[in-house]
């Protein structure tokens, strides 16, 4: 894995003076965390017709005030917040998941069903890594794309303008422009 996708969890030095001390790149990332844990809890407990409370959490989780033609119903999760990009006419749908340490920008009238989840950061698979390393890669989706309910969006992917998630599917590949695609994908791909 190349090195600029690693995030250390642990200092160095204080591992090898045999203490676990946070990375200072990994406490900042927690500290983060634990803020915006804070301020989705008070979204997610807003009366559904609270707009204003709405919009001015949203704003303090974000950085910055959200496009005026974008929908988001609560629940609504995120673990950073300032990596997230809605553009103009996005649609979240509730019960939605937002791992965005890494980047996520949803382009121009994407729609998300319900319950979607997309994550930028994981561990390596190696066990002697996992508990190191975090790893992590933006995700990107184009114009116009619909995400089906229950989704699951992993580190990297790509999702083409006008493209449809259908509802439950895992998406670890790209996905091309104008397509559709389906089903699970858990296969044995090595062992060890």
């Amino acid at each position: 894995m190349p090195l600029e996708n690693l995030m250390r969890i642990h200092d160095p030095e204080s591992l090898a003076r045999g203490e676990r001390a946070f990375s200072p790149e990994f406490a900042a990332m927690s500290q983060r965390v634990l803020h915006v844990t804070g301020l989705t809890s008070r979204l997610n407990v807003l009366p559904f017709d609270d707009e204003a409370g709405k919009a001015a959490l949203l704003e303090q989780i974000l950085g910055r005030p959200l496009p005026k033609r974008v929908t988001v119903y609560p629940p609504f999760y995120t673990d950073h917040g300032l990596r997230l990009e809605l553009a103009e006419r996005v649609f979240i749908n509730q019960g939605c998941t937002f791992l965005d340490h890494a980047g996520i920008r949803l382009g121009e009238g994407v729609m998300v069903g319900p319950k979607v989840t997309f994550i930028t950061m994981s561990h390596p698979v190696d066990p002697g890594d996992r508990r190191l390393y975090l790893t992590g890669a933006p995700i990107e989706v184009a114009q116009n794309a619909w995400i089906g309910a229950g989704a699951t969006i992993l580190p990297g992917v790509r999702i083409g303008r006008d493209a449809v998630v259908a509802a439950g599917a895992i998406v670890c590949d790209d996905v091309p422009d104008a397509s559709l695609v389906t089903g699970p994908k858990a296969t044995v791909h090595r062992r060890w």
